[in-house]
């Protein structure tokens, strides 16, 4: 069976930017691969709508799953919900479930429910939400994006939300092997393992530690017996 793939938009000018580092993409990558679906892809766009637009219709079309991390907060430059109404022609509006949420959220702050805040219930049509335990304002999925926070502790509550619910496959595994040779010497006998494991991903990371050259060669994939042929051949090749 071949694993369900998935795709990541990442949007706002902070980043962009430089000033804010994303965490968000990291996280995603190890929760998925636990849940045998396949990152493929990673987009940064700014707070542009043209941008969110295209990159949405894109991704969607391509991958079996769309996560968006950003710009679904209570201020003027939040517009991701409005790019994916759009992007799917979905009207948006303030909706019950997701105004109640909030308000019942603000009356235990004992703060209102201002015209900003309520600006975080608007929710296109055809979407469910996606919980969020940490400031309770909600995330949604529209066919197979979903939606969520930028802010880390609450882009991961979200997710946590959202993955019981989705089919995986085969958990990708990995082993590593350190090879204290360069990548000249090593690249021949690394490609024919390579071809001679197609179904398996063969990554060489190098390093240069105290004038010492050589490389991390990571094998990565579902069938943990193919993973384990393969590395009984590297190691034969470049012994300890």
């Amino acid at each position: 069976m071949t694993n369900p793939t998935a795709a990541m938009l990442v949007i706002g000018d902070e980043i962009l930017s430089g000033r804010t580092r994303d965490a968000n993409m990291y996280h995603l990558a190890g929760q998925l691969t636990e849940q045998g679906i396949n990152l493929k892809e990673v987009r940064v766009v700014s707070d542009d709508p043209a941008a969110i637009i295209a990159a949405i219709r894109t991704l969607s079309e391509g991958y079996a799953h769309v996560f968006t991390s950003g710009g679904i907060g209570p201020t003027h430059d939040d517009i991701t919900a409005d790019c994916i109404a759009e992007a799917f022609c979905a009207p948006i509006s303030i909706r019950d479930d997701a105004r109640a949420i909030l308000q019942a959220h603000y009356d235990t702050q004992q703060q209102p429910l201002n015209d900003a805040r309520l600006r975080m219930a608007r929710i296109p049509d055809g979407a469910t939400l996606i919980d969020n335990p940490v400031s309770k304002a909600p995330g949604f999925t529209l066919r197979n994006v979903h939606v969520m926070a930028g802010v880390p502790s609450i882009f991961q509550a979200m997710l946590a939300s959202v993955l019981p619910s989705l089919t995986g496959g085969h958990p990708l595994i990995s082993q590593t092997y350190r090879v204290e040779r360069g990548e000249g010497d090593i690249a021949a006998p690394l490609g024919a393992l390579a071809h001679a494991f197609p179904a398996l991903s063969i990554g060489c990371y190098p390093f240069q530690k105290d004038g010492l050259f050589g490389a991390n060669i990571v094998i990565r994939g579902t069938d943990t017996g193919l993973l384990d042929e393969a590395m009984v051949r590297l190691q034969k090749e470049f012994p300890a």
